[in-house]
């Protein structure tokens, strides 16, 4: 294996997991009406399941930091699946809304061990800093679970139901995922690093907290923004004066444009690295946002609104993955990125409530203003971030 890249086979591997893992637990999207009329509740109570599974998962993830460093991201990810499969037995078998719920406790407490954060360490073992551009790629592909799965999805609810996909979902946890790991992904080469000296002097000291909270920020900020955004999308543009079928139109481009950005960013040979990725996409979502808010409503203004923001949005998916790694090497990478799934995950899961809540209150330019303000602190926090990027590769500015 060169050193500065991951085989492909390795990351087609993780990428088809990642597709499995992402696809099936995007089912709601597909049956959350069928579960509501099954369990009694209304669609926003299922959808809720999804939010507990984005903060399960933020809360678990700084725990499994010195898993991550003792054993390997390889092992963790196995257990993680191995997890997941009776997440979805218990929906599949749930009678009421407290065992739903409990079924996506146990989801994100696997997905911590899975999902996204893990791949990024894994990928960022065997190759350290270099796995941005297996990262861009890893993305890439994983762009396409939801074009996947959602067909997917509603093939197996007509089959069997939705209890009977969340079976053929717990099964494809043991069967897909746990092979895919076991046999697809070599064992960590080297033994974890032993415990330095008393008064040994690291060979690179980690970034000061300052620098660590305003990667924080940045990714929060902007995580906030997508995930709330992406759920209320449809229903925004309809308050903004398009026609529900105008706005359905917009919106399904929308995933198109963001995964091309995908494509731009690894195609492009990843000459820029995360951060730099991440200042360019944070301007281009403020300036679809404000350009939005100012815009008289109309299709012109919302195409515009679509492409700057689907670009801008895609690249910055692939930053927030990206930038902890202009800061942190392979050593530190694991801990980094456990610390900072916590408050991008938890602002993931309240942000579409949240921005719901907005909407339905004060209105469509209430919340492109609000995002333009989160974004506007993303960006800020962004730039003092470049001022601190180390002079040099392996080398970290005090």
């Amino acid at each position: 294996m060169r050193p500065d890249r991951v085989p492909i086979r390795i990351l087609i591997v993780v990428a088809l997991a990642q597709i499995v893992g992402w696809g099936s637990v995007s089912l709601t999207s597909i049956v959350g009406t069928a579960i509501a009329a099954d369990l009694g509740v209304d669609i926003a109570a299922v959808f809720a399941g999804n939010s507990v599974h984005y903060a399960v998962m933020g809360l678990c993830t700084p725990f499994l930091a010195r898993a991550f460093d003792q054993y390997g991201a390889r092992r963790v990810m196995i257990a993680g699946s191995v997890v997941a499969g009776p997440g979805f037995a218990v929906m599949a078998v749930a009678q009421g809304y407290g065992t739903y719920l409990a079924a996506w406790a146990i989801l994100g407490a696997a997905g911590s061990a899975t999902l996204t954060t893990a791949a990024n360490i894994l990928l960022t073992e065997m190759v350290g800093r270099a796995a941005g551009r297996a990262i861009g790629a890893m993305m890439l592909m994983t762009g396409l679970s939801s074009s996947l799965f959602w067909p997917t999805t509603a093939f197996l609810n007509d089959v069997f139901g939705w209890r009977g996909t969340c079976g053929v979902y717990a099964g494809a946890m043991w069967l897909v995922c746990v092979p895919l790991y076991l046999y697809g992904v070599p064992r960590r080469s080297t033994e974890p690093a032993a415990p330095p000296l008393r008064d040994a002097i690291p060979a690179e000291p980690p970034p000061e907290i300052g620098t660590f909270a305003l990667i924080v920020v940045g990714s929060a900020l902007s995580a906030f923004v997508a995930f709330g955004l992406s759920a209320i999308m449809v229903e925004l543009l309809i308050v903004e004066g398009l026609s529900r079928p105008e706005a359905i139109g917009y919106g399904s481009a929308l995933g198109v444009i963001q995964i091309s950005a995908r494509a731009i960013n690894f195609f492009g040979g990843g000459r820029l690295d995360g951060l730099t990725t991440g200042l360019i996409a944070a301007f281009a979502v403020l300036t679809a946002l404000l350009l939005l808010a100012a815009g008289d409503g109309g299709p012109a203004a919302a195409g515009a609104f679509i492409l700057l923001y689907g670009l801008g949005s895609g690249a910055m998916a692939v930053a927030r993955a990206t930038i902890p790694l202009v800061f942190f090497d392979r050593a530190t990478y694991a801990r980094a990125a456990s610390r900072i799934a916590l408050p991008l995950n938890l602002a993931s899961a309240l942000s579409p409530p949240a921005l719901a809540a907005v909407l339905t209150r004060f209105g469509g330019n209430a919340v492109l203003v609000l995002s333009a303000g989160f974004m506007a602190a993303a960006t800020v926090a962004l730039l003092v971030l470049a001022r601190r990027r180390p002079r040099a590769q392996g080398t970290v500015r005090a």
